[in-house]
């Protein structure tokens, strides 16, 4: 697609439902849409809107506004072709127009989460407090788990369209919707859809073989309605074909909307899950201004944003510059690390942490969806995650919640890596996601002092402790000769190199994983500083605690003489794995690095620096850290092709940019006194101006120019640079 600006916007509403597409309005992706519904949050999404395609008729003469490409390969474009501006800030704006007139559309997805009492679902008055007060998890793990008073669930956005011109202009706005999985593509065969049109609204449901769809309602505030139904068939996803995966769509139109516009009017519309009837008041021209103020408001509330602050007003002038096709944005170059809160790139970035703190209707509580747009939420990237979005911006209740939750359902020593899209039982298949979570409570606490946190926790604390030590699931056990943790089982990965193929790991890492053991040492650490705490506290026995954390630093140090067993003098790096059978993996991974980076560290100085020196000239980019050295053979510079061929690219050079924080870590310990090896600006124009405006990809090329793959918003990249450029 020449010249097409296939960057990405995103917008998100705590529920796990989101709205994403392109700057130049085509839609490459199957994850497009104006309102993918998380119908169990954050689970169920599905497209239900997929955009409005429109059309200017002026003196007669009619322009398409519209870009799309079909499966023959045709690309309309006459859309882009009219596009004069785009902005992303406060929300995604397209400024379309010829010399004698001009059309703006802004999009804007409210906060989801509300609560009854402070007027309406969805309404001014509400602005998402409820979000601040779910209700704690019981302490029983077999408890029911509470629910939210007074809550409802709002799955909306709200479209504007604005005309200034010198003729009066015929605006016609042609609904495109869908009812599918947002991770599948629709097809017109056995799909039907009803609508009920009222008083400047119309209520739509599919009908799919004799099933009702979800329902849901678009309401205007001018207009005529004109049913028209027609299927538009084979838009192709290019995206999807990059990724040889399904790139064909077909999408249902029921009609169409014909507004008259004279200079300087503006018509709002709102798509909103649900039937009509249960909706209150009814939408104005103010109503999209007070939903942007509304997420203003509550960003603000929660950052501590002064009134003075530069904050949002300042973000409004960095739009793109006039057209030519060559947006140029105006963020300016702002040294790092950042030292003033208000500066608008810290704002921005916790804007974009922002997106992936959602509610989660099976727990009752708030959670991290790992990445959009096809991730939910994991265990451990949501542990690893949680200090740059919680901490760092001292969300420290978000903290607690989302560690109390995933401590709640800790079974057999092992904390949830994935809840199920669907209600039913969490998936444990991992072995540091518990570790992680006794990492990030140590950092919890020591940010909070919440030391009544730490006794409500400590049997789980102690419950992984036993496990570990006395065996549990996929062998995961400590060896009684050296206190290192190991773990065999066939057909599974459980380290976050995590991809399967079939039955075959890419990266296996059976045996004792080098971050592995690294996490465990740590974790004996906080262990030996919590019982001892604890016995202060006039919590259980204090004769038992103080024995107790003599036992667990015992065993610490004992760790800590075991990690030696990684070192290998002649490459001065760590080895990747000590395998089941007692040989060493010596492939130069960042596994290295994060061993390194631990609130607790048992490798030495000199070794350190070794290590980073290594790490510095094989694994960094300006995007973060290689999952594998250039040099070694089984080295794959380009995550690219269909699923199997991007799966065996995943960790096995691709780079991944969460792993700047444990790098700029273990720099920050080993060469406290020496600058850092890293140019944040790489990093940040990306995040401005590349890839998904406003947020952090998931991976990069190994190869350079290190291009941005995989998902385009991911929470630990985002968190990693927040908890590091302040």
């Amino acid at each position: 697609m020449p010249d097409l600006d296939t960057r990405e916007w995103l917008l998100t509403n705590g529920l796990g439902s989101f709205a994403s597409g392109t700057v130049s309005d085509v839609r490459t992706r199957t994850y497009h849409g104006w309102l993918f519904a998380a119908t169990n949050p954050p689970s169920g999404r599905t497209l239900l809107f997929s955009h409005l395609e429109a059309s200017l008729e002026i003196l007669g003469r009619v322009v398409a506004l519209g870009t799309n490409v079909w499966g023959n390969g045709q690309i309309e474009r006459t859309g882009y072709e009219q596009l004069r501006r785009f902005d992303i800030n406060p929300v995604p704006k397209w400024t379309w127009g010829q010399d004698n007139w001009q059309l703006t559309r802004q999009l804007v997805m409210p906060y989801g989460l509300v609560g009854t009492g402070g007027g309406g679902a969805g309404e001014q008055g509400s602005r998402g407090e409820v979000a601040e007060s779910f209700s704690p998890l019981p302490l029983c793990p077999s408890a029911p788990l509470p629910l939210i008073p007074n809550a409802q669930f709002c799955h909306r956005i709200l479209i504007q369209y604005r005309y200034e011109g010198t003729e009066t202009a015929i605006l016609r706005l042609r609904l495109l919707i869908a009812e599918r999985d947002f991770h599948h593509q629709q097809t017109a065969q056995e799909l039907q859809f009803s609508q009920l049109l009222g008083e400047q609204q119309v209520c739509l449901q599919a009908i799919n073989s004799g099933r009702f769809g979800i329902p849901w309602h678009l309401r205007w505030t001018q207009g005529n309605y004109q049913p028209d139904a027609v299927w538009y068939w084979d838009y192709r996803l290019s995206e999807e074909t990059k990724r040889g995966l399904g790139d064909k769509e077909d999408l249902h139109s029921p009609g169409y909307l014909i507004v008259t516009l004279q200079p300087g009017d503006t018509v709002t519309l709102e798509a909103r899950v649900g039937f009509p009837d249960s909706v209150p008041g009814v939408i104005t021209v103010k109503t999209f201004t007070e939903a942007v103020e509304a997420e203003q408001e509550r960003l603000s509330q929660i950052f501590g944003w002064g009134q003075g602050g530069r904050g949002a007003e300042e973000q409004r002038s960095r739009g793109a510059g006039e057209r030519g096709n060559n947006y140029e944005y105006s963020m300016p170059h702002t040294p790092c690390p950042i030292s003033n809160a208000q500066f608008p790139i810290w704002q921005q970035l916790l804007k974009a942490s922002d997106q992936f703190i959602v509610y989660r209707a099976s727990v009752a509580g708030p959670t991290v969806i790992a990445g959009y747009h096809w991730f939910n939420d994991w265990g451990r990237d949501t542990l690893i995650a949680l200090p740059g979005l919680a901490l760092v911006p001292q969300r420290f209740d978000l903290a607690k919640r989302v560690l109390r939750t995933f401590g709640h359902y800790c079974r057999h020593g092992l904390i949830a890596n994935a809840f199920p899209d669907l209600n039913g039982e969490p998936i444990y298949n991992s072995i540091d996601a518990a570790l992680w979570w006794i990492e990030t409570l140590g950092l919890y606490l020591e940010a909070s002092q919440d030391w009544d946190f730490l006794a409500e926790q400590f049997p789980v604390v102690q419950q992984i402790y036993k496990a570990f030590v006395g065996g549990t699931h996929f062998n995961i056990q400590v060896d009684a000769t050296d206190g290192l943790v190991s773990w065999d089982a066939s057909g599974v990965a459980l380290t976050w190199m995590d991809v399967v193929i079939g039955a075959h790991p890419v990266t296996p890492r059976y045996g004792k994983s080098v971050e592995i053991n690294a996490l465990w040492y740590s974790a004996l650490c906080w262990l030996s500083q919590w019982a001892e705490r604890l016995s202060q506290m006039e919590y259980g026995s204090p004769v038992r605690l103080t024995k107790q954390a003599q036992r667990y630093a015992n065993q610490a140090q004992h760790v800590k003489t075991s990690l030696q067993k990684f070192w290998n003098p002649q490459l001065g790096y760590l080895y990747d794995t000590i395998e089941p059978d007692d040989r060493r993996n010596f492939q130069i991974r960042p596994n290295a690095v994060l061993a390194l980076s631990l609130h607790h560290c048992g490798f030495p100085e000199q070794q350190g620096c070794q290590i980073l020196d290594l790490a510095t000239t094989s694994l960094l980019t300006p995007y973060g850290l290689r999952s594998l050295d250039p040099g070694d053979p089984e080295y794959k510079g380009k995550y690219e092709g269909n699923q199997q061929q991007r799966d065996r690219a995943y960790h096995q050079g691709t780079v991944w940019t969460w792993l700047i924080g444990p790098y700029i870590r273990a720099w920050q310990r080993f060469y406290p006194q020496q600058s850092l090896p890293f140019d944040w600006q790489p990093l940040l124009d990306h995040f401005f101006f590349d890839a998904c405006l406003g947020s952090i990809s998931e991976i990069f090329d190994g190869d350079s120019p290190h291009t941005p793959r995989g998902a385009i918003a991911q929470a630990w990249s985002v968190a990693e640079v927040i908890r590091h450029i302040q």
